[in-house]
């Protein structure tokens, strides 16, 4: 029995900034400046070990102002399981080089399948350098948008998606918001409280250094500690 090979995507995975909103200017210039060891101090292994990846970081215009696609992840799954994530997922080999634009299309093809959102409405103005989460060995490469046509989006499959939601940006900066999450062994790092949620880890700290270089972020008591299991 064979089997039709899968065709990359047929998107546009052309970066560009033109015609965007003016508030995203201020992204815009970050993405164009910042430096890998400013957004994380997990880098990639120069072994080139690790699982290629890409997150969507979609920007969109809400009833509250500029605001964030999120998704919950789904509780069964092996990575990350039950966490507040960026849309995103490993690339498969139809997606192309992984240094070219195989993050592009991988970025849109995860969004897609998991928040079913429509990828031609997407416009990517940015991709920020490649990072590391050693604790699921993935190399990820964030893929920054703008929602030119939003679609409607909800859950696909519940076997990967909990939930999906956006949260406003006057939200991630309110400093009544933020806390400090403490992870049971110990570590620590910025996180957001997004009503029954906490988004935090690699999620939360990318939404972090984006409000600081775009200089958006506002002060706020990185004292207010909040465990992982806050609402248990």
């Amino acid at each position: 029995m064979t089997h039709a090979r899968k065709q990359a995507p047929a998107w546009d995975v052309t970066v560009s900034a033109e015609g965007l909103p003016e508030w995203l200017d201020p992204v815009v210039k970050a993405v164009e400046t910042v430096e890998p060891r400013q957004l994380s101090r997990f880098l990639p292994p120069e072994s080139g070990a690790g699982r290629q990846s890409a997150v969507l970081i979609l920007f969109g215009e809400g009833d509250q102002g500029p605001e964030l696609l999120l998704m919950e992840r789904a509780s069964s799954l092996r990575s990350h399981a039950g966490q507040p994530s960026f849309p995103g997922g490993a690339l498969d080999p139809e997606d192309g080089d992984p240094a070219g634009v195989g993050p592009l299309h991988a970025a849109l093809r995860e969004a897609e399948e998991e928040t079913g959102l429509d990828p031609a409405g997407v416009q990517i103005f940015g991709v920020l350098p490649k990072l590391y989460i050693p604790v699921s060995g993935f190399v990820v490469t964030p893929v920054l948008a703008w929602w030119r046509e939003p679609t409607p989006v909800g859950v696909v499959d519940p076997a990967e998606t909990a939930r999906v939601f956006t949260v406003p940006v006057a939200h991630l900066t309110a400093a009544e918001h933020r806390v400090t999450a403490v992870h049971p062994r110990g570590h620590q790092g910025p996180a957001f409280l997004v009503g029954e949620a906490l988004v935090w880890g690699f999620t939360a700290g990318l939404i972090d250094r984006i409000l600081h270089y775009a200089g958006w972020e506002r002060p706020w008591d990185r004292t207010k500690q909040v465990p992982l299991d806050w609402r248990a």
